[in-house]
C-alpha cells in the first residue's frame, strides 16, 4: 500500500479505521464493514494513532 500503515497486513489503512471512529461509527459497524477485522485490530489502530501524534503539535480546527 505504498508505505501507508495498514491493519496487520489486511491492506486496510489505519487511517480508514480511525476515520470511521472519528465519524462516530460504532465498533460493531466497522467490524461488519470489514469482516476480516477483529475488535483488537481497532484498538491497535487507536494505539497506533495515539503514538503517531504523541509529543507533536497539531493544529486544532476552530469551530465555525
Amino acid at each position: 500500500m505504498g508505505g501507508v500503515p495498514c491493519i496487520r497486513g489486511l491492506r486496510i489503512p489505519v487511517a480508514t479505521v480511525i476515520g470511521m471512529i472519528a465519524d462516530g461509527m460504532p465498533e460493531q459497524e466497522i467490524l461488519g464493514t470489514y469482516p476480516d477485522l477483529e475488535a483488537e485490530d481497532i484498538h491497535e489502530a487507536l494505539r497506533y494513532a495515539a503514538e503517531a501524534v504523541r509529543e507533536r503539535e497539531l493544529p486544532i480546527a476552530a469551530a465555525a
